[in-house]
């Protein structure tokens, strides 16, 4: 069977899908569940620690607005992490692909992070959950008020025993002077955390409203800031992630940190190079893309696990230009892409998210998604993937 695709430039194409799924979806058991022959969980990744930022699965059938608070598929939400704990990845939850402040208001995510933590203390998977400032009502706020909120969110994750990663704040963006007001609050935090924690550095083109952070617009500037909490609390520092889609600037970054801190990268442009690393050090990883592209991600890691950087990068260079499309500008709505393809995959049963979400990319956009997952591979049963594409194309009017 052929399918007609909306081409970006207007008219179609005609795509002929795969018939298989790719060589690391196919364990002894047939599924792609990240098992071995015995049918036990792989083990976690040895050379890098490596976590996927999760979206979250949205009950499609609840009579809500758009700007009513989320309601949760949690049966397919909860499944899908125990899909990427199977192949021996970390889970980054409530973090931006998880919708925060698009769709997921913070008694949600509080929900999720508390669901995510018994689910992996249940499994045994690695789990970091992100904290916000996100229980704070739209408008001005002041120093005080963001401190609380920060502080409210790290007890919760605490209390569950999951890692906490201290999230980029809009509200602080607003509220902070300068410099020294960014100083003062991580200090604050940093001495109250139980544990080691990842500072988390979101740019503005994850999200508009944390444009300036760290004090000011000039990235060399706001780069010496960030690495100055870092140096005063190296003790309270597991690592940064950092998301700017500049991969010279994490290197730069990289080779300044402490010793025992650690990056993450959040590229999700260069990764490949970045987890590869040189003859001065690495990245490890956290990333939205690897929300798909977990399976791939693991066999990936693995490779590197034995020495071979030539196979890591033959399985992982490919999937950059899937990468790219996802996370082209406006970048906030990448998870769009990443929802539509967990539906694609069989993930999840409806292509619906939450906050309505998932009408932010053009069909045009979906169509070329799936063009290069299917690609890839990544679907593990591909017919099902061609079925949904065609019932989507479908409901736009496209006659097949």
């Amino acid at each position: 069977m052929t399918l007609r695709l909306p081409a970006a430039g207007g008219g179609f194409r005609t795509y002929v899908p795969r018939t298989e799924p790719a060589r690391f979806l196919t364990d002894a058991d047939g599924t792609g569940r990240g098992t071995d022959p015995a049918g036990t969980r792989r083990p976690p990744l040895a050379s890098r620690t490596v976590f996927s930022a999760a979206h979250v699965v949205a009950d499609p059938y609840a009579d809500i607005s758009p700007d009513a608070p989320a309601a949760v598929d949690w049966d397919a939400t909860l499944a899908f992490r125990r899909h990427l704990w199977s192949h021996g990845l970390g889970v980054a939850e409530a973090m931006d692909t998880a919708q925060r402040g698009m769709g997921l208001d913070w008694a949600g995510a509080a929900e999720l992070i508390r669901r995510s933590a018994a689910e992996a203390k249940t499994v045994g998977g690695r789990i970091a959950c992100g904290v916000g400032t996100d229980q704070l009502t739209p408008g001005a706020h002041s120093l005080d008020d963001v401190r609380r909120a920060y502080e409210e969110q790290l007890a919760l994750v605490e209390e569950t025993g999951s890692q906490a990663i201290l999230m980029a704040s809009r509200a602080l963006a607003a509220a902070a002077d300068g410099p020294e007001d960014y100083l003062g609050l991580y200090a604050h935090l940093l001495r109250q955390a139980s544990e080691p924690v990842v500072l988390h550095w979101l740019g503005p083109m994850f999200d508009p409203a944390l444009d300036g952070y760290w004090g000011g617009t000039d990235l060399d500037a706001a780069t010496e800031t960030f690495l100055q909490v870092i140096s005063e609390h190296p003790d309270k520092v597991d690592g940064i992630k950092i998301s700017l889609l500049d991969a010279r600037r994490e290197v730069e970054l990289r080779r300044r940190l402490p010793q025992g801190v650690r990056c993450y990268t959040g590229d999700d442009f260069n990764y490949p190079e970045l987890i590869a690393g040189d003859e001065r050090g690495f990245s490890h990883a956290l990333l939205g893309i690897f929300d798909p592209l977990g399976p791939l991600a693991a066999q990936a890691v693995r490779a590197l696990d034995t020495g071979d950087v030539l196979g890591f990068r033959e399985l992982l260079d490919p999937t950059v230009e899937l990468s790219r499309h996802l996370f082209q500008t406006p970048t906030r709505f990448y998870k769009t892409g990443v929802v539509f393809l967990a539906w694609l995959a069989g993930h999840q049963s409806h292509f619906t998210m939450v906050g309505g979400l998932q009408s932010a990319r053009s069909l045009p956009h979906l169509a070329r998604a799936y063009e290069l997952a299917d690609g890839l591979g990544l679907f593990p049963d591909p017919a099902v993937a061609e079925a949904r594409t065609a019932s989507l194309l479908s409901v736009y009017g496209v006659d097949q």
